[in-house]
């Protein structure tokens, strides 16, 4: 009888082996559904401290990062060189802005002069970082930052600073680059007013009854308003609950969007974060049959704020847990309701090369401010828009060992992993205080399609058409290789992803585009090309630099940088 018994339970022992063996064995050789590919995922720790708090990031198309907080936080821990110290406000000679080289992993500190806290950003067409606003001298402020060739080592480029270019002070506004090139401003405390940069010749400022309308007493509630701009060529602008379809060149409203259910706040300060869903584009020259499809997430319940910035004890109220998808191209579009897994207010959403949503960040209970949150979040959230199941859209990621409260930021660098850093929920630096003392880290985020496994199905672009300056309408080709013989199955898509400016849960000018892939051919035994469509305009693709992905059974390459 023990014989028998231990004889059925080797047979178990090998069959759940032989089990494990083909399970690990499929894995390598056919990825599963993108569901089941982004699950998991694994987190580096890239720095333990740059010097100052990711408040705010911009990637640029040399793969460098801009990097700054704000300039009266106190002294920070990096230095300015001696050689431009006496150029800086802040007289403890201390950096309140860093460039990261994303290959090396290493920084130097950059100079600015007026405050930059609370501000926004975007990069004009020719990749040069427009920042905008800030606080006190800092709010009327325009900042250029140009790359140059240089190495982190190098110093021949740094902040370019105009204190007095803006007509109205910006300070927690939103920044979108237009079909022209040029970057229109929005909003900011006490400022229900646009304007654009560059400026045309005896323009100045424009009144927006919109923002004043949304402004919620005591909470504001419609900072940092969300921006997008549509195919149409017509701009979506969404604050605490309202959102309508504006023509930023005759000034005015064409529509009012239905409000987002619920009651939630969605706006700093119950910050909630949105994206722009990616736009599929079929190569048609008539843009008004592209679809557009906006997705809100998170925020806090009206009064939130004040319980956590107004009342001893402070009140933490439990965020929003849900998320609303308008089609703002449909005719009669409606928000369509779902539900996180958890609580979110202060997360980002980013969007990856594959076109799924990653959620990231900020806590389950509280608003925005000083110490006004509680309950770090810190699992990301995978969010698959195209699944057609609604129960099976949010997957819950590996959990991160750093709150990313307050003041944190996230990114995607072209080489598909995350780039993540900031939190400082106190007024000044404060490394003491807990559970949250601000942090100087920098981490990244490795999706699962960024596991070994996987590599023997990754694309790599070799050669890109026209990559440096790429022409509305235009055909071109990529060629890329995919490692391992008759792993191709002969779908790819070829993706552009505009690199954003980020800050306070707001992902500026993040848009993903979907080419059109007319064939591809076989040129060896590894190598492939695709004659892909380019972009069909400007209301789609705004001129600027991009991060081209090829992506292979929902495994995308390292980006290739492109120009349009």
């Amino acid at each position: 009888m023990k014989q028998e018994r231990f004889k059925k339970n080797l047979n178990a022992v090998v069959l759940s082996f032989f089990f494990l063996f083909l399970c690990s064995t499929s894995d390598l050789l056919l990825p599963r559904s993108p569901l089941a590919i982004l699950t998991g995922g694994r987190w580096d720790l890239l720095q333990p401290s740059v010097g100052i708090s990711a408040m705010h990031m911009q990637l640029l198309h040399n793969n460098k990062v801009v990097i700054f907080d704000r300039t009266d936080y106190g002294p920070s821990n990096v230095s300015l060189p001696s050689q431009t110290c006496q150029n800086a406000t802040v007289f403890d000679c201390s950096a309140h802005s860093i460039l990261y080289d994303v290959a090396s992993n290493t920084y130097r500190p950059l100079t600015l002069r007026y405050d930059t806290w609370c501000s926004s950003g975007s990069l004009n067409a020719s990749g040069s970082l427009i920042q905008t606003g800030g606080y006190g001298a800092g709010e009327r402020t325009v900042r250029i930052f140009t790359p140059c060739d240089g190495g982190v080592g190098s110093v021949s480029c740094d902040w370019v600073e105009n204190r007095a270019y803006l007509s109205s002070r910006r300070w927690y506004s939103t920044n979108q680059i237009l079909p022209d090139g040029r970057i229109i401003i929005v909003g900011g405390r006490r400022a229900f007013t646009y304007e654009f940069y560059p400026k045309n010749p005896g323009e100045s400022v424009f009144n927006l009854r919109f923002l004043a309308e949304t402004r919620d007493p005591n909470e504001e509630n419609n900072l940092y308003p969300f921006l997008h701009l549509l195919p149409d060529g017509n701009l979506f602008i969404f604050a605490n609950r309202r959102s309508i379809l504006f023509d930023f060149v005759s000034h005015r409203i064409i529509k009012e969007f239905p409000v987002i259910p619920g009651g939630d706040k969605r706006n700093y300060p119950s910050t909630g974060s949105s994206v722009l869903l990616p736009i599929f584009l079929t190569g048609e020259n008539n843009r008004s049959k592209i679809m557009a499809e906006v997705m809100v997430c998170g925020g806090a319940p009206p009064g939130a704020f004040l319980k956590a910035a107004r009342t001893i004890p402070k009140i933490f109220v439990g965020a929003s847990r849900t998320c609303g998808r308008l089609k703002v191209t449909d005719p009669n579009p409606k928000w369509v309701m779902e539900q996180m897994p958890s609580p979110r207010v202060m997360s980002d959403m980013l969007l990856l090369p594959n076109g799924d949503v990653l959620i990231i960040n900020g806590a389950a209970n509280g608003t925005a401010g000083w110490e006004d949150a509680t309950n770090a979040v810190l699992n990301p959230i995978l969010y698959l828009p195209d699944e057609p199941d609604p129960t099976r859209r949010f997957e819950i990621l590996t959990p991160t060992r750093i709150p990313r409260m307050y003041h944190a930021a996230s990114l995607l660098l072209s080489d598909g992993r995350v780039l993540v850093g900031g939190s400082n929920p106190h007024r000044n630096y404060n490394f003491t205080a807990r559970p949250y003392p601000t942090e100087l880290s920098l981490e990244a985020y490795l999706p699962r399609y960024l596991d070994p496994q996987y590599a023997r199905v990754r694309p790599t672009i070799i050669t890109v058409e026209l990559a440096g300056n790429m022409l509305y309408g235009q055909a071109f080709a990529v060629t890329f290789e995919i490692p391992a013989f008759g792993m191709f199955d002969g779908g790819v898509s070829v993706r552009l992803v505009a690199p954003s400016f980020s800050t306070h849960s707001t992902a500026m000018n993040q848009r993903l585009l979907v080419l059109r892939v007319r064939r591809v051919s076989q040129l060896s035994v590894f190598a492939y090309k695709a004659d892909v469509e380019g972009p069909t305009n400007s209301y789609v693709a705004p001129p600027g630099y991009y991060m081209m992905f090829v992506v292979h059974r929902g495994i995308p390459s390292v980006a290739v940088w492109v120009k349009i």
